[in-house]
């Protein structure tokens, strides 16, 4: 009997671990995604000044960036 207990307890344990899981990757994606975003804007400023392209650093292009990263920042780049 005591070894269905700790079967039931190991399967929920389990259970809420791959539940816990996800939400945590989802959060280290959107973090990865956000520095790749805020690098590449900050490259696209750097190096574009040179050659007269230049993203304003507002709220919005921030944001832009920060959620959808490099991606983010070519549409805004094609968009200009």
């Amino acid at each position: 009997m005591p070894l269905l207990g700790v079967l039931v307890g190991f399967i929920l344990l389990l259970i809420f671990g791959k539940l816990l899981v996800l939400p945590v990757k989802v959060l280290v994606r959107l973090l990865l995604n956000g520095l790749a975003g805020a690098v590449t804007l900050f490259l696209v400023n750097l190096v574009g000044g040179m050659f007269g392209l230049h993203l304003e650093i507002t709220a919005l292009n921030a944001l832009i960036a920060g959620f959808f990263g490099v991606p983010g920042v070519i549409v805004m780049l094609l968009l200009r």
